[in-house]
């Protein structure tokens, strides 16, 4: 795992921790618990958004296949 050592400036949601929002200013951080994550499904305001796929890793610290992506607005 790479850590390069940024702290958020704020962190919500840890009282009940359904949803965690990490500002590190130029990027937010959503932690979701999998049933929260359903119920807003985010990825619906993104939609027409361009898709950058992250190619520096193939797989995670445990040997999956990486299939995150970022996702760009109004850039």
């Amino acid at each position: 795992m790479m850590q390069i050592g940024m702290k958020p400036l704020s962190i919500e949601g840890l009282a009940y921790a359904h949803w965690v929002l990490m500002d590190y200013g130029d990027i937010i951080v959503h932690v979701f618990e999998e049933q929260t994550r359903l119920y807003y499904s985010l990825e619906k305001f993104w939609l027409d958004a361009p898709r950058i796929n992250l190619d520096y890793e193939d797989t995670d610290y445990m040997g999956r296949q990486d299939q995150r992506e970022v996702y760009q607005r109004g850039h």
